[in-house]
């Protein structure tokens, strides 16, 4: 299956905005029920959609709730962990979006039928704080043909939203400007998807142990680089690097699970063959990572959201990124990498390894986790998606 790039995605954008016109109609006609609402995830069962999903169900069983799978893998998920869930696509997936009062998705409008959210209220939940320009803001958004044209598009699009989360006035500032919304649709809630972080780390222990094989008492590195839309990751060890990794892993009684994106085009399958101590947990497996995270003592990262996540936890975080300048010229960053790496990060794996041996260096890394945490968190009580879910309320009440 092609891997995703906004070139493609774009594409098929376009070529589908018949339906999207269609889709309209249909909404005149049919009445929307505001004690209906649809979820859906563009990664899978799992983000700030479930945990909302979950809320909503234990605070108001009255509620009709169905979440929008993807596929059949995701269809049955939802349906093993008790969701009533339906597909997306198709005659079925329309009809129930055209006639959701409330539609939640994490990425895109795309996440539930896009066909049939005209005139729905849309929460756009997002799956992270932006450190990467994203939507309107990042110029690998309009790739392919006619951007002017996909410029309009999104931003017609994006306008349907009224509904916004933000972990913090940083991170709001900036999806805001991302979407073209104005103040009053993005609100300083926190992320539903981050309160999962702060729970106990034991149920993250037995799901890591059952994605990668199991781990013992080890240390557990995270190495999750980001997606470089359809270019190779540059972050990707060599065979010699493989070697000093496994060296490594085994003289600190280590592992290191390796999350490659799901867009990804990069090959990693290869590093479990340099040792045991290597495991993959890739999306097929694992699909949303931040339930993991409480099982994690140290994260390797380059210019990924996770480290936003992860930081909530104070552990060290070490960036990977020998791609600086091209990275933030061809896709922009709403910050100096400096500012996010606290100007700790590295170049090579020898300069990883090296500040992963060292107690000292490992302080310094937690304490700056600890600061990009103070900055770009402003709840860690665990009750953002209890906040997400009042302050819906509050705004459907008054559309009322």
């Amino acid at each position: 299956m092609p891997k995703f790039t906004f070139a493609r995605a774009n594409a098929a954008k376009l070529l589908s905005t018949p339906l999207y016109a269609l889709g309209r109609i249909a909404s005149v006609l049919v009445r929307r029920n505001p004690d209906f609402w649809v979820f859906s995830c563009g990664s899978g069962v799992g983000e700030g959609a479930l945990e909302l999903y979950r809320h909503a169900q234990s605070a108001n069983p009255s509620l009709r709730l169905v979440w929008l799978a993807r596929d059949r893998n995701d269809l049955a998920e939802a349906r093993r962990i008790g969701l009533t869930a339906a597909p997306r696509t198709g005659w079925r997936g329309f009809r129930l979006t055209l006639r959701a009062g409330v539609i939640v998705v994490t990425h895109g409008l795309g996440d539930a039928n896009r066909y049939g959210t005209h005139g729905a209220f849309i929460v756009q939940l997002w799956h992270g704080i932006p450190l990467k320009k994203i939507q309107l803001d990042s110029p690998t958004t309009f790739r392919g043909v006619a951007p002017g044209l996909l410029r309009a598009l999104y931003r017609r699009n994006a306008s349907a939203i009224h509904f916004v989360p933000a972990a913090s006035e940083t991170s709001a500032e900036r999806l805001r400007s991302a979407f073209g919304l104005p103040e009053s649709r993005v609100v300083v809630t926190g992320d539903p998807r981050d309160d999962i972080v702060l729970r106990d780390a034991g149920p993250a222990r037995e799901l890591l142990a059952h994605g990668i094989g199991g781990y013992g008492t080890d240390r557990v590195i995270l190495f999750a680089p980001t997606w470089r839309d359809g270019e190779p990751d540059p972050v990707i060890p060599t065979s010699a690097e493989w070697t000093a990794i496994a060296e490594f892993l085994e003289r600190t009684a280590s592992i290191l699970v390796v999350r490659p994106h799901p867009h990804s085009v990069s090959e990693y399958g290869t590093g479990p063959g340099f040792s045991g101590r290597i495991r993959l947990l890739p999306a097929s497996v694992q699909n949303d990572i931040n339930p993991v995270l409480p099982a994690v003592d140290v994260l390797v990262t380059d210019f990924s959201s996770i480290a936003f996540d992860f930081a909530l936890l104070g552990r060290p975080i070490a960036f990977l990124a020998p791609d600086v300048e091209h990275y933030a010229a061809t896709r922009g960053l709403y910050e100096p990498y400096r500012a996010f790496s606290g100007g700790t990060e590295v170049s090579t794996w020898a300069d990883v390894l090296a500040l992963l041996a060292d107690p000292a260096a490992l302080t310094r890394l937690a304490a700056h986790s600890e600061a990009l945490a103070t900055r770009h968190q402003k709840f860690r009580d665990g009750r953002n998606t209890e906040r997400v879910y009042g302050e819906l309320l509050t705004r459907l009440g008054r559309l009322a």
